[in-house]
């Protein structure tokens, strides 16, 4: 048996509490339990590590005289090992391992149902609907209230939802016998699921609507209105509670999740919540100083050139970049401006440079020869 730390195989620290140890214990028995990985003899060893870590652990007194004597203090194989029904290495793989509050049939009845053994029946939530929506950049760093066109499923107004043709008669349904469960096909996970075929009801229409053929459905087309909120980027998903397909049995619809596409920007570039641009001066503004304007999302905004600046300094425009989506401020804009000289020289301009030249006769690559 591997003779690894107790709270190293769980990945807690030492002094973690119970419900840390027990969050831990069923992360990893999800994902190694023999029956997830059948014939996988390293998943089978695996479980037996961390279900014998999580006996000594979640047990107050096994895990005080744990921390104070380790593993030495059970012996070769302690208690846990030697129960009847126990496997290779001293794990039991029994029924009476797998079962009971807390145990292994439980550890899985969330990957069917909600709440336990129980199947999820009567009114059930819609599911979600999802919608790409096309933003224009200064649109997505603003934000947008606008509407969309989406179909989206609505209880059936002939029916009222039930499915039910002329009369609303309604028989039990064959699949589950009225119960609303059906036992499951997993294995040793399978417990009870709520029938497919009459949604968990018990009950089937004896005859179908005629206009959503037994469905309780149909597909709806309608306008939303929407809210992108300032600060959205590409994948951004923005949530419209309430806004998917109608609930079964008269459940709550579900929501609707838009996800933000933004076109690039031909001036502006955007990096996290900074924005970047590329502005050019003359050999003047450079020379002497200036005071310039700069576009921003917002519309123009002055900044000053200090003399002597260089093509390639960065400037930094504070608070005039993208808001933070969550919480409140907002990013910045980074301004780089390039040195544009001046085209078709005439005589005179030419002769002005030489003289520059003659005035400031400085080699700006002596350094790079050093």
């Amino acid at each position: 048996m591997n003779k690894r730390d107790y709270y190293e195989i769980l990945g807690v620290r030492r002094g973690a509490s119970d419900k840390e140890i027990k969050q831990a214990y069923r992360r990893l028995a999800r994902k190694h339990h023999p029956d997830v990985n059948p014939n996988n003899k390293a998943a089978e060893a695996k479980f037996k590590e961390i279900t014998e870590a999580h006996e000594v652990l979640s047990d107050s007194a096994k895990r005080q005289q744990y921390d104070q004597f380790g593993r030495q203090s059970f012996g070769v194989g302690h208690e846990a090992d030697q129960r009847p029904g126990a496997g290779p290495g001293g794990f039991d793989f029994s029924q009476s391992n797998l079962g009971g509050p807390g145990g292994i049939e439980d550890l899985f009845s969330g990957l069917f149902s909600r709440r336990g053994q129980e199947p999820q029946t009567g009114p059930s939530k819609g599911e979600d609907l999802h919608y790409a929506i096309d933003l224009d950049f200064k649109d997505a760093v603003r934000g947008l209230s606008t509407e969309i066109s989406l179909q989206r499923r609505a209880p059936c107004p002939s029916c009222l939802g039930t499915g039910a043709g002329t009369g609303g008669q309604f028989s039990t349904c064959p699949a589950c016998g009225g119960s609303g469960q059906v036992r499951g096909k997993l294995g040793l996970f399978g417990g009870h699921q709520a029938c497919s075929r009459c949604r968990g009801t018990g009950k089937l229409p004896s005859s179908l609507c005629s206009s959503c053929h037994g469905e309780g459905m149909v597909l709806k087309a309608e306008r939303i209105a929407v809210k992108i909120p300032p600060g959205v980027e590409n994948g951004s998903n923005v949530r419209v509670q309430g806004k998917g397909h109608a609930g079964w049995v008269s459940g709550p619809p579900g929501d609707l999740y838009i996800a933000t596409r933004v076109r690039p920007h031909p001036f502006f570039e955007r990096k996290g919540d900074n924005i970047y641009c590329e502005v050019p001066i003359t050999v003047t503004e450079a020379a002497l100083g200036a005071k310039i304007e700069v576009p921003t999302v917002d519309g123009k905004a002055s900044m000053r050139i200090p003399p002597e600046t260089s093509s390639g300094q960065v400037f930094r425009l504070r608070g005039m970049g993208v808001p933070h989506l969550k919480g409140s401020g907002r990013g910045d804009q980074f301004v780089t401006v390039k040195i544009v000289l001046p085209q078709n020289l005439d005589t005179q301009s030419q002769e002005l440079f030489r003289e520059l030249g003659r005035l400031h006769p400085e080699d700006p690559r002596r350094a790079i020869w050093k």
